[in-house]
């Protein structure tokens, strides 16, 4: 971890950041108007409000386009294929690279494979966490000066700057080992804070999101309070709805930031069940606009062909009752061969044949989006592509592919479901041995797919109901080459996985860490770039955190 010190650097500053041009000094001293000027921004309520309106838009795009155009990379596919979330040989977004068996360490040298993927992130993150500390600053300064665009719009703004500079470090603490924590007030020019470790960004980002809740409670107004545009939603968000969606980041912050089950299991569950439970009770989705400047570029990249993304079986072939799965566990790594998954799960198609399970998704082409309430189809065979022999399956996650259709990536996406929230709470009543509780919550997503219910199941160590058709069925030791039904943790896990997969950010990933679940070797965090740490005049290094064998023996 870099060492800590105080420096003053120049500093990108989000919307604001072609505010220098380098020249030559000719003497004149004149304003171009047709660039932007950080002082101008910041000089009046309305332009700190516009750069408050576009701050979580910023980091958005930062998180979910990976193209060419866009970089090339982040840190969002690289995680998937690291938890078995998605599988791909490519080398493209990382997918390859990171899902690679046995793992590698994360390489921060210049020039490395994933430079662009592994500071897209940083980069996105820390600047607009900039900007949103800027911008409460000088919404300070106003109120000292009498400046003001009204009470509501300025608790409005501040408040939302609150909660943008929260999600930046929380997000960045999540991700990466250390992280500069940039706090109101505390700053002046372009001087740039010492690195913290993640646990103290992940204070400071607790810290922001309270104060989000603070500034709120200051509104007195009815009607809603925040924009439908901050944030690409259908409508204005309400009081409420503003309140639950603060407080359901709380919770996923508070349970991520573990890197292993001992570090998971200090975190503050009844905090988080306290929040997790005043959470948001709909999806959270952000209307995905390519003209409007809200895309997920993955989302549809994902629909291309299987060898951008193709299920592996490890996880999503605990869903098979036939026993397959047991077989392809008992076979050599390097061996393995895809297999037909025989579930009554809903989510999955049903069929004794692939031909069956074919026709419950049909599709003639990888890019035409099934319109399909199943989340994975079995694809036509002229479409399978050959891959790692572990990596390889005849099936894709086909949840969000109608997005592809419209207008070339529009239509709502789910950034945080309410089965994400729901689980978190189901994991704290499982951590205290409130059981019943617990399943009250799993049985929400098994009764509406298929699944019998786990209301019977009163302990932590009982099988789930199902008999030899029980879901999931997990690999067990010592040689973890056969499986057996779960309990209610490996219950709650299903659901959350099956529920979250490819929503939210590093879902899989995040969890899988604080689970024990990742393959051994697999890294748990990222370094600093290597491009920031040369800015400052500091050495690249590598974090070697890695993930120690799994608890299904991977």
């Amino acid at each position: 971890m870099p060492g800590r010190y105080r420096m003053k650097v120049l500093m990108t500053l989000g919307v604001a950041a072609s505010l220098t041009v380098a020249g030559c000094d000719d003497g004149l001293d004149i304003t171009n108007l047709n660039n932007p000027d950080v002082d101008r921004a910041f000089s009046t309520p309305v332009g700190v409000e516009t750069i408050v309106s576009k701050l979580f838009q910023q980091m958005h795009q930062g998180q979910y386009l990976p193209t060419p155009a866009g970089g090339g990379d982040h840190l969002w596919t690289q995680t998937q294929t690291m938890s078995f979330e998605s599988s791909s040989q490519l080398g493209n977004f990382g997918m390859g690279t990171r899902g690679a068996i046995p793992r590698g360490l994360i390489d921060n040298s210049i020039g490395n494979r994933e430079e662009v993927g592994n500071f897209r992130d940083f980069d996105h993150l820390s600047r607009n966490a900039r900007m949103a500390s800027n911008a409460i600053d000088a919404f300070a300064v106003f109120e000292s000066e009498g400046r003001t665009l009204g009470q509501r719009r300025d608790l409005r703004a501040r408040s939302f700057a609150y909660f943008t500079l929260g999600y930046a470090h929380g997000f960045l603490s999540l991700f990466y080992d250390s992280l500069t924590i940039v706090r109101p007030g505390e700053l002046e020019g372009t001087e740039v804070p010492e690195f913290s470790p993640a646990t103290e960004g992940m204070a400071a980002a607790l810290e922001m999101l309270d104060s989000a809740l603070a500034v709120l409670a200051r509104d007195t107004a009815s009607g809603a309070f925040i924009p439908a545009a901050w944030m690409a939603q259908a409508a204005d968000i309400s009081k409420d709805r503003y309140r639950q969606i603060i407080r359901s980041y709380k919770a996923r912050f508070r349970a991520g930031l573990g890197r292993t089950p001992a570090e998971r299991d200090l975190a503050d569950w009844d905090a988080i069940l306290a929040d997790a439970t005043n959470g948001i009770t709909s999806d959270l989705n952000v209307v995905l606009s390519v003209s409007g400047g809200w895309t997920n570029a993955w989302i549809a990249q994902a629909a291309v062909s299987s060898g951008w993304h193709q299920i592996t079986p490890f996880i999503f072939g605990m869903a098979d009752t036939s026993r397959a799965y047991d077989a392809w566990l008992a076979t050599p790594l390097m061996q393995r061969a895809p297999f037909l998954i025989k579930t009554p799960d809903l989510r999955c198609p049903a069929g004794e044949t692939r031909a069956a399970q074919q026709a419950k998704v049909p599709t003639t082409s990888p890019v035409i989006a099934p319109d399909t309430v199943l989340y994975i189809r079995n694809r036509p065979q002229g479409q399978d592509t050959p891959a790692e022999p572990w990596g390889t399956s005849f099936y894709d996650f086909v949840r969000f592919w109608r997005i592809r259709n419209r207008d070339g990536g529009s239509g709502p996406f789910p950034i945080m479901t309410v089965a994400e929230i729901d689980m978190l709470a189901a994991e704290a009543h499982l951590r205290d041995g409130s059981f019943a509780a617990a399943a009250a919550l799993i049985d929400k997503y098994r009764l509406q797919n298929n699944l019998p219910s786990v209301a019977s199941v009163s302990n932590g160590v009982d099988p789930v109901p199902g008999g030899n058709a029980c879901v999931p069925r997990v690999p067990v030791g010592p040689n973890f080459n056969s499986t057996v039904c779960g309990n209610l943790w490996e219950a709650m896990k299903w659901e959350k996985r099956m529920e979250t997969a490819f929503t939210g950010y590093g879902q899989w990933y995040i969890d899988s860490r604080g689970w024990g679940d990742l393959v051994i070797g697999t890294p748990l965090e990222w370094p600093v770039p290597y491009q920031e740490l040369f800015a400052r005049g500091l050495p690249s290094y590598r974090n070697e955190r890695v993930a120690a064998r799994s608890n299904y023996g991977w």
